[in-house]
């Protein structure tokens, strides 16, 4: 399994594409959003609070990513030539996942460079360092929902779902907009979503405390539902291919 993950690795960092719309574009839409506004005195948590979640938007978006790679490999043949491999089902979709977990990182550390060189963002050097470490993590969950999305679907389908998901998650989630904004109703929808409770992990972070106990029950209970959705999609491929 190391070989091929090692090779999965590879194949998606010699990607032009994603690395200029998974690492580049988070990072100019924070730079976008934290600095069109006036530099008065709440401008310097605004920009640490963005910096986290635009790198967990980024992060998202490598993440749920795989699938449409994942569907497009369907349509070539690979997944057939992978079938006659000893690797079983979960040996086959947990390979996919860490390497999406390891091509996340270059979103993430492009946003959190970002905030530090550009924005001027301080934090001490155990903040920095359990911040990209949880975020990197976190992600997860949201991998092993885009591997089912790929194994299910078709390419088009995958990649059109994998993107209005990563959109709603993101704006529902208070990754672009904080979620004190929402009314009430919607606030509260809010708090209990994957996306959020992903955020809250470096949110926490920035702020010198743990994350709170619902935002890692919420993704406990994730990571649950999407391994288990990942696994069974991958089957249910090998029944229909």
């Amino acid at each position: 399994m190391v070989g091929y993950v090692l090779l999965e690795m590879r194949r998606t960092l010699r990607d032009p594409g994603f690395v200029i719309f998974g690492a580049g574009m988070p990072v100019l839409m924070y730079l976008l959003f934290t600095n069109l506004g006036p530099d008065d005195d709440g401008a310097a948590g605004w920009k640490t609070t963005a910096m986290v979640g635009m790198a967990a938007y980024g992060a998202l978006g490598a993440a749920v990513s795989v699938g449409t790679g994942i569907a497009e490999d369907r349509s070539l043949g690979w997944l057939r030539q992978l079938r006659i491999t000893p690797m079983r089902p979960r040996q086959v979709v947990l390979g996919r996942a860490v390497t999406s977990t390891v091509t996340v990182l270059p979103a993430i550390l492009a946003v959190l460079t970002a905030g530090a060189v550009s924005n001027g963002v301080r934090l001490d050097a155990w903040q920095w360092a359990v911040l990209v470490l949880l975020l990197w993590v976190g992600t997860l969950p949201f991998t092993l929902f885009g591997i089912g999305n790929g194994y299910r679907l078709s390419a088009q389908t995958a990649g059109v779902v994998n993107v209005g998901a990563l959109m709603g998650l993101a704006v529902l989630g208070g990754l672009w907009f904080p979620i004190e904004a929402f009314p009430g109703w919607l606030r509260t929808v809010a708090e209990y979503t994957p996306a959020h409770g992903f955020a809250e992990l470096g949110w926490a972070t920035t702020a010198g405390h743990a994350p709170g106990p619902t935002a890692v029950a919420v993704l406990l209970g994730w990571l649950a539902v999407s391994g288990s959705y990942a696994v069974m999609s991958y089957r249910k491929s090998a029944r229909t291919a």
